[in-house]
């Protein structure tokens, strides 16, 4: 299951978000994004654990908990796909 972390300190690494989740099982992998230009965390990255019932726990568990003094959103990944389509814009030929 791909969870989504929200909220994430400036400092937030891909090493401390993987020993936070690691007490609750296996990580498939972990990323965090950072800025373009500052190279710090933008405050949010994404976790994926094999198995869905110790993803449902680490959930449980961590929403809402403070980490390096913000309280975190964590929550399953939207799969995507469910974005609208955008308009195309049409040109009048006047």
């Amino acid at each position: 299951m791909n969870i989504y972390i929200g909220n994430l300190s400036d400092s937030m690494t891909e090493d401390n978000l993987r020993s936070l989740f690691a007490e609750f099982g296996e990580i498939a992998s972990v990323k965090v994004f950072k800025g373009r230009f500052s190279g710090s965390a933008k405050g949010y990255g994404f976790i994926e654990m094999p198995s869905n019932s110790e993803a449902d726990q680490a959930i449980k568990a961590l929403n809402g908990n403070r980490v390096d003094g913000n309280f975190i959103k964590v929550r399953p990944a939207d799969p995507g796909g469910k974005r609208r389509q955008k308009k195309t814009l049409r040109r009048r030929g006047y």
